[in-house]
């Protein structure tokens, strides 16, 4: 049986159609043959006069922009999707998502530190936005893998320097794997790729290791963690949300809410 996901980016995607293209392709290779992913962006004019490496390292700014990832996932669940997945990083929203929606909800930044950390390993992130490294290790901690994880450092490279790599890929590879080597020296066995844009971009170039150290593929996590959340959905075999950040409250009143902000998606 078919499963349909609805993907969300932090950018703007009919923006950027190098990005674009390439995320569809590694999508194509790293998803289950009767797997659909539905891309989402930002609404167009998110970023009239600043991109997400700028808006991404204010917190109030991430959490305004939250509220576009809150709706997009409201209307997953309102149109049939079988998960919603937050394909950025810092993953806007995502414990308020999942006591939100009665759906399999997963987030790039967990799905690649779980990969990251398995079987005990020590893990690292590079990131090309530096204000997000206090941010990943904070989400790190949530996440309950907080001793795993040896560092989260600046790459050394921004948003537009990955976007422009698109066309002429190798210096800032050779970059990004300088920057590995010192987190290895730190004592990282398992890197993951900062932002989806530099995943892709690795990911299409072959780099899935430096000097024998695992790259994570943190797209590829979320898709089959998606893929096998919504299993176990369809089996019954899912633990029912309990507490405060696990009960998913009654929609009636849910949606009573949105609109008075109106927030309500139609």
């Amino acid at each position: 049986m078919a499963i349909r996901i609805w993907h969300q980016s932090f950018t703007v995607l009919s923006d950027l159609e190098a990005y674009d293209s390439a995320l569809k392709e590694h999508f194509r290779r790293v998803a289950r043959q009767d797997t659909i992913i539905d891309m989402h962006g930002m609404r167009e004019g998110t970023y009239r006069t600043n991109y997400p490496g700028d808006d991404i390292k204010h917190v109030g700014f991430q959490f305004l922009h939250s509220i576009q990832f809150m709706q997009g996932a409201l209307l997953a669940e309102r149109q049939g999707y079988d998960a919603y997945a937050l394909s950025t990083l810092p993953e806007p929203g995502l414990r308020e998502i999942r006591a939100l929606i009665d759906i399999p909800v997963v987030g790039y930044g967990e799905c690649a530190a779980r990969a990251a950390g398995r079987n005990g390993r020590k893990f690292g992130a590079l990131v090309f936005i530096p204000e997000l490294a206090e941010l990943y290790s904070d989400n790190i901690q949530r996440h309950g893998l907080g001793g795993q994880i040896v560092g989260a450092r600046d790459v050394g490279f921004r948003f537009t320097d990955v976007l422009a790599a698109f066309d002429r890929p190798g210096p800032l590879i050779d970059q990004f794997r300088d920057a590995a080597r010192r987190l290895i020296a730190a004592g990282a066995q398992a890197i993951v790729p900062g932002e989806a844009p530099l995943n892709v971009l690795l990911a299409m170039n072959g780099v899935t290791e430096v000097d024998g150290t695992e790259i994570i593929d943190s797209l590829g996590a979320w898709v089959r963690t998606a893929e096998a959340e919504v299993e176990l959905r369809r089996t019954g075999r899912v633990e029912v949300g309990a507490g405060y950040f696990g009960v998913i409250p009654d929609p009636v009143r849910r949606d009573e809410i949105l609109a008075f902000y109106g927030l309500k998606p139609t």
